[in-house]
């Protein structure tokens, strides 16, 4: 429709995601109230559903320091990254609330053998050799744990 048309309704949807829970929380206090007040400087209503989902995923720092090591150890440094701040939408971050945690990524691209799709794309497809690789880490790291005490 036009631009300077005022619709009846608006429908908004949208993924919120944080590094921090009590921001989070926060956040969805303030957009309720933002929401709230801008439709009733309209004359309007706002039926605001947030669905909190899942929770942030936080590593816990030394935990992820040894997991690092053991993966130099087992890769090789110049195959292990570390990679930005990253809002991921996890299952492992309810772990992550409970228990001492690191989540890490595990590279399943091969330029070389022609996959290079993207996860959560129709193309996805995934070099094989990885799933290997990521299980011996998997253990190795464990295993290093083990050797720690």
């Amino acid at each position: 429709g036009a631009t300077n048309v005022i619709p009846n309704e608006v429908h908004v949807e949208g993924t919120f995601r944080t590094y921090d829970e009590a921001w989070r929380h926060e956040a969805h206090r303030r957009i309720r109230q933002m929401v709230e007040g801008m439709a009733a400087s309209m004359g309007g209503e706002a039926l605001l559903d947030i669905k909190v989902g899942y929770p942030h995923l936080k590593n816990h720092p030394e935990l992820t320091r040894r997991a690092r090591a053991a993966a130099v150890s087992y890769l090789g440094e110049e195959n292990v990254l570390d990679l930005d701040l990253w809002l991921a939408g996890e299952d492992f971050a309810y772990y992550s609330q409970q228990v001492d945690a690191c989540f890490y990524r595990l590279g399943t691209r091969n330029e070389a053998k022609g996959i290079i799709s993207s996860v959560h794309t129709p193309t996805f497809d995934i070099d094989e050799d990885a799933l290997e690789i990521g299980a011996g880490l998997m253990a190795w790291i464990a295993l290093e744990e083990l050797r720690q005490g």
